[in-house]
């Protein structure tokens, strides 16, 4: 296939940006409030739901499902509206839908009402991050879009971090009115990083439609972005281990009290939002291929570490060892998770970002839609096939990775723009000698 993309200029080239420092700091500062509000939001989903609507918690958890699912539906459509109207709108766009359907809460007095607000808060959650990374990439060039990828994701880490305690701070209050204020909270965070965005001054695509002739098309044509999006997908479920299997491993297996599980999820947090920018500066010269598929195998290291503390460790001694296999885990979350976002958007054409963002954010969502369901499968056949299988997932990741290498241009890699060969100087014409 012949590679149509528009090439960005080599990443550690001196280009312009096409806005200034106030216009990204403010996008930072968008992000930091909606992950404030997913801290508040997304630790204790089904509590939260339970308290304002009274509703069961199996019929929350049917409902919780069924939107997430639908709104998987809405995401080819997000792409389509980004490339069409610019990231920057959009994302304006789902923000403010996210503050509307929180704000909505609590007056679902049906389980109509639940699930169609429920869909909404989905489809604001899931069309926010294709948007912004199609934002970001509107807004910085090279190694400044990575930089700014980084600030994006410790901030993100450390918004969560902030999010849980406030979170823990409303439901102290007795009754539902410790839900509804959360829900209010949640509900003037995003219209504050809805208008945050809105005063970033517009970026190019937002003046008029992009021009986006092949479409969805172009996309499932692009072999090596579809062996990205696939690594991530299988490389994902290692994100989702920590929140969904984690703790339940170290509580049952291991024989962790339940308030030390939770100081692993905060250390993870921590580290990454500590170290997220330095990790990123120290690997932005490697080839992101190789780099994102050594953070993959660094988190199959981790699983091996975590299968065998059951047999190996026990009282005070397990928690220094969890803390250091935890630590492992944490880098390669930090080696893998920077350069495999550069690589989702220094590798989608500029005209095309918000489909091909689009498709690779749909093996996040599909991660995390059927992660509960063969995690609790793996679970319940023991602690050495859940990490088994994890690991090999990893793996084959990191591999397909490798062999994605291979076909992409070398200035989605970070390897620079190729240098033209030196035109030869043409041989000069000897000027005829007159006659006399």
């Amino acid at each position: 296939m012949e590679d149509t993309r528009v090439l960005d200029p080599a990443p550690g080239a001196d280009t312009p940006s096409p806005t200034g420092v106030p216009a990204r700091r403010r996008l930072i500062a968008s992000s930091l409030a909606t992950s404030i509000g997913d801290g508040i939001y997304v630790p204790l989903t089904m509590l939260f739901l339970h308290g304002l609507t009274g509703l069961s918690l199996t019929s929350i958890g049917t409902g919780l499902t069924v939107a997430g699912l639908s709104a998987l539906a809405f995401m080819p459509v997000a792409g389509i509206l980004i490339d069409r109207f610019g990231g920057r709108r959009v994302l304006i766009a789902v923000l403010a839908l996210r503050a509307v359907g929180f704000a909505a809460y609590p007056f679902a007095d049906s389980y109509p009402a639940f699930l169609t607000i429920a869909l909404v808060v989905a489809v604001g959650m899931w069309a926010s991050s294709p948007s912004q990374q199609s934002l970001i990439g509107d807004l910085a060039r090279g190694t400044e879009r990575d930089r700014l990828l980084a600030w994006d994701r410790s901030l993100r880490n450390a918004g969560m971090g902030c999010g849980s305690l406030a979170a823990a701070g409303m439901l102290a209050w007795n009754g539902t009115t410790g839900f509804i204020v959360a829900a209010e909270a949640l509900a003037a965070v995003f219209a504050v990083a809805a208008v945050l965005v809105a005063r970033i001054p517009p970026v190019r695509g937002d003046a008029k439609p992009r021009d986006a002739r092949g479409g969805y098309r172009h996309v499932l044509a692009d072999r090596p972005y579809l062996l990205l999006t696939t690594a991530n997908f299988l490389i994902a479920f290692g994100y989702t281990t920590q929140a969904m299997a984690l703790p339940v491993f170290l509580t049952r297996d291991v024989g962790m009290p339940d308030a030390l599980a939770g100081a692993v999820f905060a250390v993870n947090t921590v580290l990454v939002a500590a170290l997220g920018v330095p990790a990123a500066r120290l690997t932005a010269r490697a080839r992101r291929t190789r780099t994102a598929a050594l953070g993959a195998v660094t988190f199959a290291l981790s699983f091996a570490a975590f299968a065998v503390l059951p047999d190996l460790v026990h009282g005070a001694d397990a928690l220094i060892a969890v803390l250091a296999v935890a630590a492992l885990y944490t880098a390669g979350e930090l080696v893998h998770s920077a350069p495999a976002q550069s690589l989702s958007v220094q590798a989608a054409p500029d005209h095309l970002r918000g489909r091909y963002l689009s498709v690779y954010q749909l093996s996040w969502s599909i991660c995390r839609t059927i992660a509960p369901m063969l995690l609790g499968f793996l679970l319940d056949t023991g602690p050495w096939h859940l990490w088994s299988v994890l690991a090999l997932l990893v793996l084959t990741g990191a591999a397909i990775l490798l062999c994605a290498e291979r076909s992409l241009p070398a200035h989605t890699n970070g390897l620079g723009a190729p240098t033209p060969k030196p035109r030869p100087k043409p041989t000069p014409t000897p000027t005829p000698t007159p006659t006399v």
